[in-house]
């Protein structure tokens, strides 16, 4: 990882007798995407607003650049804050806006509708500057609340979901641009999100909170993949647990018996710490279901069609395999051509032992 601009070391953060933030370290890479993901009330936005400087810290460090933040306050760090919701005034115009915390700058006015102009053509709204707050879309908000943010030109941006309040199509439109956006300008971009799609979509790197802690800090596929606990396996998109039986542990491979898959050996190196008993995950795409009674190189499965779920470009399952307990969900991409499933239709599905992951 590059030089780090923002430091974490042991951050602690009291009120009253609650633990909001539990000994939190972390290193924030210069030019980095970074999410803070957790369900809500997991100290994610407590985090933020304490690198942000709205919130004291009670013990540990907070740096910015190489500068221990303590003492200094928000409007003199160099970071800059997208609210929820997104703070605009609606009795000025779009470049007034914009061009708000410029008001101490003393720049002429030439100068000032230079940096507006400049603000509003990085995020897709030049020509926009006349226009009445109130008239915009939720879309072109987030937007302004952007601009106002970076024309400051702050080493980090800080997003406190910021994507919240938009419709589904708006929402996916503006994780690609803020993306975008991010690699334009070059700067630290931190997100919080409750939104595990989101996080995954947009995160060079994720760390996901329970009470006051993270739980695991890894780039997004190593975290979907090799979750390091069943807590956040099953916090992170979908997936499906399986009793299973630790038979043998010879070196480096596990040999387990699992309901419904039956007997299969694992690398060591796929179990993480579970807290439940021994199950194996596995996540819905990592099952395939056989069409045609088509042949397939991995391990084959036997089951019922328990349930169909159809999505347009895809076609979610629940099959209940032979011996297992419960149902698997399966995901299926509708190609063209390929049938959909009845409920009770008996079905192959295709499962490879390297998808699965042992939590225990």
């Amino acid at each position: 990882m590059t030089k780090p601009i923002i430091e974490l070391r042991d951050v602690q953060k009291y009120y009253g007798d609650y633990h909001a933030l539990r000994g939190i370290s972390a290193d924030i890479a210069q030019g980095e995407f970074f999410s803070l993901l957790g369900p809500s009330g997991c100290g994610k936005t407590t985090l933020l607003r304490t690198i942000a400087g709205f919130e004291d810290v009670s013990g540990g460090t907070v740096a910015i650049d190489g500068k221990v933040m303590e003492g200094v306050p928000a409007n003199q760090r160099p970071t800059n804050m997208v609210f929820q919701s997104y703070a605009i005034f609606p009795h000025l115009t779009v470049a007034q806006n914009v061009g708000f915390g410029l008001r101490r700058a003393h720049l002429s006015k030439t100068e000032l509708a230079s940096r507006v102009g400049a603000a509003l053509e990085m995020v897709g709204l030049e020509g926009f500057g006349n226009r009445a707050a109130h008239a915009l879309s939720g879309g072109q908000r987030q937007r302004v609340a952007l601009a106002r943010a970076l024309i400051l030109k702050p080493k980090v941006l800080l997003l406190d979901e910021p994507l919240s309040a938009l419709d589904k199509k708006l929402r996916e439109n503006m994780q690609v641009e803020l993306i975008k956006l991010q690699r334009q300008v070059g700067i630290t971009f931190i997100l919080v999100t409750h939104d595990q799609e989101e996080a995954l979509v947009m995160s060079d790197r994720i760390a996901v909170m329970f009470e006051g802690e993270i739980a695991q800090l890894n780039d997004p596929e190593t975290l979907y993949r090799r979750p390091n606990s069943r807590r956040v396996a099953d916090f992170i998109g979908v997936m499906n647990f399986m009793p299973a039986e630790i038979l043998s542990e010879r070196g480096d491979q596990v040999e387990l018996e699992i309901a419904g898959l039956g007997r299969v050996e694992i690398p060591a190196g796929h179990a993480s710490s579970g807290g439940k008993g021994v199950s194996v995950g596995l996540r819905p795409e990592t099952l395939t279901i056989l069409f045609n009674g088509s042949d397939t190189p991995d391990r084959v499965a036997e089951g019922v069609v328990e349930e169909v779920v159809y999505y347009g470009d895809m076609t979610y399952y629940d099959v209940r395999l032979n011996g297992a307990a419960a149902a698997v969900r399966i995901s299926m991409r509708n190609l063209v051509g390929r049938p959909v499933l009845e409920i009770g239709t008996r079905t192959r599905v295709s499962w490879s032992p390297q998808a699965l992951v042992l939590f225990r």
